[in-house]
């Protein structure tokens, strides 16, 4: 543990000299105690798990007779465009529909996906199309707002003429 060691008197002359006293700290059990506090802090942390979302992929069809087409009003179109920009449209891009600009805000994209409109039908079908010049923080942003409303029924499609067509029609991009 800890030690004082004093020296004596040098014996030198008649002079007496006070006795000096010097400290010596052992430093091993204070190095034992710090590995064990460590080993303990280590094995009680809990680690934060990455939260992740399931996604399940369809099985593409041997023939394109065995898909089932999409009746429009099921039919709802999430395009993510340039530069953080939403549109959404009900229905089918062949029907000319009316293109509606939004954002990723609580009360933009999230309102409209908690609306009666959606929810009431129980076949509602969500696709989300990225544009070329959409950002990957956009799709994961859809995808959270998919999972907040509790979207059955969603697919990642990739965007076609039409749509992109509609978008600069009806927006003017």
């Amino acid at each position: 543990m800890a030690e004082i060691q004093e020296q004596g008197d040098s014996g030198k002359g008649g002079k007496k000299r006070a006795k000096r006293s010097s400290t010596k700290i052992d430093m091993t059990p204070l190095v034992d105690l710090a590995a064990l506090l460590i080993t303990f802090f280590m094995l009680t942390t809990t680690f934060n798990k990455p939260q992740t979302m399931e996604i399940n992929m369809p099985v593409k069809p041997e023939n394109e007779e065995e898909q089932i087409a999409l009746k429009a009003s099921n039919a709802m179109t999430i395009i993510l465009g340039d530069n953080d920009k939403l549109y959404y449209y009900f229905g089918l891009a062949e029907d000319n529909p009316e293109v509606i600009e939004s954002s990723y805000a609580s009360n933009g994209i999230r309102k409209v996906l908690t609306s009666s409109q959606v929810k009431s039908n129980d076949k509602m079908t969500v696709m989300v199309k990225p544009m070329e010049g959409s950002r990957y923080k956009n799709m994961v942003d859809i995808l959270d707002e998919l999972k907040i409303t509790d979207t059955k029924k969603f697919a990642m499609v990739d965007i076609s003429d039409a749509d992109k067509q509609l978008v600069q029609e009806q927006i003017g991009n």
